[in-house]
């Protein structure tokens, strides 16, 4: 009985052994054997296309309001808008584009943006309001009403896309003078004036309606903007008087252009005058943000002028016999070719500061003019930089119109040459 046991326990080890070689032999991969099918390679996948940048949609642009999506401007701007009596007060209120436009202008396409969920407010908000909360609904002042100076007014700053194309040789002939109120206010009444007082030597009566001195010297003895450096010597350094204002509001266009005195365009055309700005014909300026940060100039009017000149940064308004002189001997306005879009036709020849008597260009360096003697000085020092007039621009090479503004001086006549010439024509006589 204890045989058989031990037999069958042998023989039950034996099996178990066999079936675990087999299960070991089943689950290693045998080489030799035929190759296994591999699984089909998953189809490529495209290439992602890159998405588009989100909108920031806390920069309004009129390019993609007016170019691309083709609206009309009165389709967004109401002229009047509704608040042109509490901006403006008393005679000085007139109708006018004074806010900027309702909430419904912009629920037509962004109402997705408005409703979207962001705290405290929208991101849209912030292009009309300043603190962008529920609770504060307060806007930011609108860009055409420069003349309002109430330090209460948040003002947003920013760079404008419009340039106003004004016409200025239909405006040349005209003064302006107060006279009675229109739309219960004071306002330049616009008469007609003779062309011949814009000839002599001193500024057409029209030119001050628009454009002043701004922050003049006057009698004052401080003829700089800040406070010069003890070493300054020749250097450049910013001084009072030297820019002219341009109009900030719509006050003294809208004297007479109104929807009362017919004279087009009217306040509704908006796009006659605003033009948007593009990257063409797009000068060079001679200015340099650094030297104005170094002087400490912060006055935004000074930066947006001074940024913009395109011919002699340096030049100042207020300086020597300019006040003197007619804007017409320097600014060709009365051109109908000048026009305030293109830059180009803006730029002041050089040849302007020669003047009648001469100034700074002269026939010869001994005469004393100003340009003589730094393109004289040029051509001794190759390096030599022309400061007199210019802030970034006098290191570059002279150009031509600079070279060829210097008269030619004729050659002096000697006594044998003139005789020479008297015994010719004296034969020429006798031989007719």
């Amino acid at each position: 009985m204890i045989v058989h046991s031990r037999e069958l326990f042998r023989i039950l080890m034996l099996l178990v052994g066999i079936f675990s070689w087999s299960c070991l032999v089943w689950a290693t991969p045998s080489n030799s054997g035929p190759p296994q099918r591999r699984q089909s390679a998953r189809p490529s996948q495209k290439k992602a296309t890159p998405k588009k940048p989100a909108v920031d949609y806390t920069k309004f642009s009129h390019q993609t309001h007016f170019i691309s999506q083709k609206l009309a401007c009165n389709s967004c701007h109401k002229v009047p808008s509704k608040n042109w009596k509490t901006v403006r007060t008393g005679d000085a209120a007139f109708p006018d584009v004074a806010d900027f436009p309702e909430h419904a202008s912009c629920l037509n396409c962004h109402r997705e943006q408005f409703f979207m969920r962001q705290r405290p407010a929208p991101a849209i908000c912030s292009n009309c309001h300043i603190a962008v909360t529920p609770r504060d609904t307060a806007r930011w002042l609108f860009p055409s009403l420069g003349d309002l100076t109430d330090p209460k007014l948040k003002r947003r700053e920013f760079v404008s896309e419009f340039v106003v194309g004004f016409p200025h040789d239909k405006h040349i002939d005209v003064v302006g003078q107060l006279g009675e109120p229109t739309y219960k206010r004071k306002h330049a009444l616009f008469v007609t004036a003779s062309l011949q007082e814009t000839k002599k030597e001193k500024p057409p009566a029209s030119c001050p309606v628009c454009h002043s001195t701004y922050q003049p010297q006057g009698n004052s003895s401080e003829e700089y903007v800040t406070k010069p450096p003890k070493n300054l010597g020749d250097n450049f350094w910013l001084k009072k008087g030297t820019f002219k204002t341009i109009p900030n509001s719509h006050t003294v266009c809208f004297s007479c252009h109104n929807a009362d005195s017919g004279v087009a365009p009217e306040p509704k055309d908006c796009n006659v005058c605003h033009k948007l700005i593009t990257t063409e014909n797009k000068l060079a300026v001679d200015f340099d943000d650094k030297l104005a940060a170094e002087m400490g100039i912060t006055d935004q009017l000074m930066l947006n002028r001074w940024s913009r000149r395109i011919s002699s940064g340096g030049f100042r308004h207020e300086g020597g016999e300019h006040p003197d002189l007619s804007c017409l001997m320097c600014h060709n306005a009365a051109n109908p070719n000048f026009n305030t879009v293109d830059s180009k036709t803006l730029k002041v020849p050089v040849k302007s500061c020669g003047g009648a008597d001469g100034c700074h260009i002269t026939a010869t360096l001994d005469d004393g003019g100003i340009l003589n003697f730094e393109i004289d000085q040029r051509k001794k020092n190759p390096t030599f930089v022309c400061t007199k007039c210019h802030i970034t621009f006098g290191k570059e090479p002279i150009p031509e119109t600079h070279s060829g503004a210097i008269p030619v001086s004729k050659p002096k006549v000697g006594l044998n040459h003139f005789m020479r010439r008297v015994v010719l024509a004296s034969w020429s006589r006798r031989a007719g």
